[in-house]
């Protein structure tokens, strides 16, 4: 029961603070002007992406490996 408090405590606390960051962004890239930064913010975003679902193809791979390693 605590833990279920604490996470809902959380999740409303931090959700302005995480919601705010999309509001930074969008008043740097509003102009047109600034292509070269709209495409370098979206790059980071894929990267960040990106890097989880790699460390778990990994993940998986390595046990796949162990698994049918005898055979």
């Amino acid at each position: 029961m605590k833990i279920k408090t604490f996470l809902y405590l959380f999740i409303v606390l931090f959700f302005e603070m995480s919601y705010s960051q999309c509001a930074m962004c969008r008043a740097a890239l509003q102009n047109e002007e600034n292509t070269i930064k709209a495409e370098s913010i979206n790059d980071g975003i894929v990267y960040l992406m990106a890097i989880p679902y790699i460390l778990v193809a990994v993940l998986f791979y390595a046990i796949y490996k162990m698994k049918f390693k005898n055979k």
